[in-house]
């Protein structure tokens, strides 16, 4: 992989199942690990609450959520595919239910300034700009985050 094949990725980290500390360490870890992967910096863990399809959900366990700066030698969709692997690693399933209990949930925010609705890697992804549990961790790496992903949301 030469230097300009790389890109430039943001990826949000959420579990709210297990020992949520110890599967955001590892995961982390495990995409640092992978080849075609720089991480680049991460955010501290950040504690929230989870949702449900009327909005929050006290009820569920909470998430740990982490965002992960990285660089990527891969296509997103192969990016994704790797993310994807890491979480079934560590116990995801997907069962196409929304707001389902994750033991991992890897989520490609942005890839570079690709912009693009591909139903399988959909990019900047489409309600990252919504979402506390990502902005807040984000702007720990970049403050200005809302404004400096593709697609400019506000």
């Amino acid at each position: 992989m030469s230097e300009d094949t790389w890109v430039s990725c943001v990826v949000a980290l959420g579990t709210n199942l297990g020992d949520r500390q110890d599967i955001a360490f590892r995961a982390l870890a495990d995409i640092a690990a992978t080849e075609g992967f720089r991480v680049t910096g991460s955010s501290s863990l950040h504690e929230t609450v989870a949702w449900g399809p009327d909005g929050p959900n006290p009820e569920a366990p909470s998430y740990v959520n982490q965002v992960i700066a990285l660089e990527s030698g891969w296509s997103a969709e192969k990016t994704l595919e790797h993310l994807m692997g890491i979480e079934r690693r560590h116990g995801r399933e997907r069962t196409g239910e929304k707001y389902a209990d994750r033991t991992l949930d890897l989520d490609l925010i942005v890839y570079g300034d690709r912009v693009s609705d591909d139903p399988f890697v959909t990019t900047p992804h489409p309600r990252a700009h919504e979402r506390r549990f990502v902005l807040e961790p984000w702007s720990e790496l970049d403050p200005d985050c809302r404004d400096s992903w593709p697609g400019h949301h506000r």
